[in-house]
């Protein structure tokens, strides 16, 4: 047996509950000792046996809860001196809260916020304490006229686990925040301009970001568009680089020339692009007279599009486990929605007690299959995040805190991953589908999804080969030529 000073441990058990009773040490009644009480292992335990106050003094174990922030307007606008230059601050070493208790006032009133934007976006108390910290260390020693930046708050916070996205969001709401990230575009053309000659970077980096940004008379484009379209140019940009210093020597051969090099949809695009580069430039006066200029793009012969295999459809459906996926693909397949419709729908558009959807202002009534997966989403999402205010349908662990839609990641998602039957390729079957069964008519498919006249009369035009195809081979049973009623 294991002694302690040649006594046991229930000697010292017994030490210690009699020194607690009459307040002086075990060792003093250690000698005393000459009997125990035994008892069997597990069942009790020698201790004190009077009953103890309750340790939950305020309805909770441990101790009580932090009180909210107090009240605090907003600070009053003083004058501040200038200040001569800028210089960065260090945020280390403000981790101690005794910091938050010295009345700073604009402390005090992002605190206040903070909590009532909390109360609005159903953040749950862990995210609120978590941006509470994040304010103490960022806004301790904050004076009329300091701005905080983004690259200031980033690492400090980042190293300490916590919030960045809400503590930048909480400093944006008092005014007091500027984001000096580098444009992520600005970056990718800094790289695509690199190679090419000075006077052509520049008439290019003035179309690209015209491009992006719009301008007065000129409507902003996709990101996607201006990738796309300086992708294909930058080939024969570093070559016209190697030759020239501006874009006013390229001329009317250059461009034929490169021209031959290309053929299909990559000709089409290449002129496209080409002739809205030489537009701007002439238009800026950097140019004399556009190459392009008389330069036919071409009529694009689209091919006839194919109905997906049963296999397919059926391994996309197999492959979603989760509510939100289910919802998403059901959306796409039945009702032919795009993924930005989809990360658009809010809970508004979609009425369960009439069994009506909205989608992209178009109302469509609710099939048995979108209204069953909706309503085990919506229950996924009431027990999942209870207390949240984002009026979006569909939202994650991401965008459950704030009031904005999820990312296009999300729609894609990794469930459909390798499979044949996407998003995109299952929203193009259903517009097939009710080409062929409703027949090939413009008019209708556009009433219904939405569609472009072109587009409409590209589905129209599969659908009349593809039923044209089957009723030559086998007239009598083909199945696509008896259509149900709309």
């Amino acid at each position: 047996m294991p002694l302690r000073d040649d006594y046991c441990r229930l000697c010292w058990v017994q030490a210690r509950t009699e020194a607690a009773a009459a307040g002086d040490k075990p060792e003093s009644f250690l000698p005393h000792l000459r009997h125990q009480q035994l008892f069997f292992y597990g069942l009790t335990a020698l201790g004190d046996r009077r009953p103890k106050p309750s340790a939950a003094k305020h309805g909770r174990r441990g101790r009580p809860r932090r009180p909210d922030p107090a009240p605090a307007p907003p600070p009053p606008a003083v004058w501040c001196q200038l200040a001569l230059f800028e210089a960065r601050r260090d945020l280390t070493g403000r981790a101690t809260d005794e910091d938050a208790h010295r009345g700073n006032p604009w402390l005090a009133w992002a605190r206040h916020s903070a909590h009532r934007l909390g109360e609005a976006r159903g953040w749950p108390r862990k995210t609120r304490l978590n941006i509470d910290q994040a304010l103490v260390i960022v806004l301790t020693g904050h004076a009329e006229g300091d701005v905080v930046r983004y690259s200031e708050v980033f690492p400090v916070l980042r190293s300490r686990g916590l919030s960045i996205e809400r503590t930048t969001e909480v400093l944006d709401h008092i005014g007091v925040f500027l984001d000096d990230r580098p444009s992520s575009f600005e970056l990718w053309l800094e790289s695509k301009l690199d190679g090419l000659a000075t006077g052509i970077a520049h008439d290019v980096g003035d179309w690209a970001r015209l491009l992006h940004d719009g301008g007065p008379r000129s409507r902003a484009r996709h990101a996607a568009t201006v990738w796309n379209y300086l992708n294909r140019i930058r080939p024969v940009l570093l070559e016209w680089s190697n030759r020239y210093d501006h874009l006013r020597e390229v001329t009317r051969d250059d461009v034929l020339a490169h021209l031959e090099t290309v053929q299909g949809s990559q000709r089409q695009t290449t002129i496209i692009a080409l002739r809205s580069l030489f537009g701007r430039a002439k238009k800026n006066g950097t140019i004399f007279k556009n190459p392009t200029s008389r330069i036919r793009v071409g009529q694009r012969e689209e091919g006839v599009i194919q109905p997906m295999e049963p296999g397919h459809i059926n391994g996309s459906v197999a492959a979603v486990t989760h509510p939100a996926d289910r919802l998403i693909l059901a959306l796409a397949a039945v009702h032919a929605a795009r993924s930005a419709a989809i990360r658009r729908l809010r809970l508004d558009d979609l009425d369960i007690g009439n069994r009506r959807l909205s989608i992209d202002g178009r109302t469509r009534r609710l099939d048995e299959l979108t209204l069953q997966v909706a309503r085990e989403w919506l229950e996924f999402r009431r027990r999942r995040w209870p207390d949240t205010a984002n009026p979006h349908l569909l939202i994650n662990k991401h965008t459950a805190l704030g009031t904005g839609p999820i990312g296009k990641s999300s729609v894609a998602g990794p469930a459909l991953h390798r499979q044949t039957a996407t998003l995109e390729r299952l929203r193009m079957d259903r517009q097939l589908e009710e080409a062929l069964v409703h027949g090939p008519d413009p008019l209708h498919l556009a009433e219904v999804f939405g569609l472009s006249e072109k587009t409409a009369i590209r589905y129209a035009n599969s659908a009349r080969a593809l039923l044209q195809r089957d009723l030559e081979s086998d007239p009598a049973t083909s199945p696509r030529t008896h259509g149900s009623n709309p």
